[in-house]
């Protein structure tokens, strides 16, 4: 049952919108996931469009010595289950500054759930809260979009989790990248692209997540990618992104190649074909539908 921080400390690199449509394509694999939202902001929230919760029964009340997931409260959304926040969190992170105060999610996910996979949103910001999820996790994903910026928090992310993991949480795997945001059409983001990759080598992950117009379009109705345009190429980069991080979280779970050719080869995975370019007109389409039954997920 892995534990998710989705994590960078530059906003504007499409850390929410990752962290819904990945859960949202997790749960169409079947999986059962609870997003936390752990952003006093509630942006996440808001879009899910969930209300504001009362502090006792939000995010915030695991941060207390009786929390248990079973009995709090969530918003069923589109292909999970979100634990919204509440903006009272700023206030109350003032009181947060006693040196077992980073253990309380650790603390509330050991009294047991009901999930396959769990995952945190964090804030911008390297707060109390961003803490606890990463102590509280098994991996850390940090979506990344190739400019200067994002890149230089990303680099900073790098370093807070190899703290995390060296003081206090052995467990947590080294930080995985999602290349987000990314525009083929400029220089920049090529060269950043690439050193991304050559930094961080086989940490960075093969998908990514390209401009669409169908990831711009913020809606507050609770709807994903998945649900607004399910062929668009945002949905099919989230949905490979989905099954490239599975295939991390879950290798015990691989079995054979997910077809063969005529000729008894193995044929591309999705997410390959998916960043190739090479789909056509109906390829997004052809490539979800093979993505779905996958049988690692």
């Amino acid at each position: 049952m892995p534990v998710i921080t989705i994590c960078n400390h530059k906003g504007g690199t499409g850390k929410t919108t990752t962290v819904m449509n990945l859960a949202a394509a997790m749960g169409l694999c079947g999986r059962r996931v609870l997003v936390v939202d752990l952003d006093p902001q509630c942006f996440l929230t808001q879009i899910m469009g969930a209300s504001e919760p009362a502090p006792a029964m939000s995010s915030l009340a695991l941060m207390t010595h009786d929390a248990n997931l079973r009995t709090l409260p969530v918003v069923k959304v589109s292909g999970f289950d979100l634990l919204p926040a509440t903006q009272y969190m700023t206030r109350a992170q003032k009181k947060l500054t006693g040196p077992m105060d980073s253990f309380w999610i650790k603390e509330a996910l050991a009294t047991g759930h009901d999930y396959d996979v769990v995952m945190l949103d964090t804030a911008a910001a390297l707060s109390v809260y961003t803490m606890n999820a990463l102590v509280a996790s098994d991996y850390a994903v940090v979506p990344v979009t190739p400019e200067y910026q994002p890149v230089a928090g990303a680099a900073q992310t790098w370093q807070t989790c190899r703290l995390v993991r060296e003081k206090l949480n052995p467990s947590l795997a080294e930080p995985l990248f999602l290349l987000t945001q990314v525009d083929g059409r400029k220089r920049g983001h090529a060269a950043y692209s690439q050193y991304i990759r050559e930094t961080y080598a086989g940490r960075v992950l093969d998908s990514v997540v390209r401009t669409c117009t169908s990831l711009a379009d913020t809606t507050h109705d609770g709807r994903t990618v998945f649900d607004h345009d399910v062929v668009s190429r945002g949905a099919r980069d989230y949905a490979n992104a989905a099954d490239e991080l599975s295939r991390r979280f879950y290798p015990e779970r691989q079995t054979e190649p997910v077809g063969t050719n005529p000729n008894g080869e193995a044929e591309a995975e999705p997410y390959e074909a998916a960043n190739s370019g090479s789909a056509g007109s109906g390829g997004s389409e052809a490539v979800l539908r093979s993505w779905i039954p996958l049988n690692h997920c």
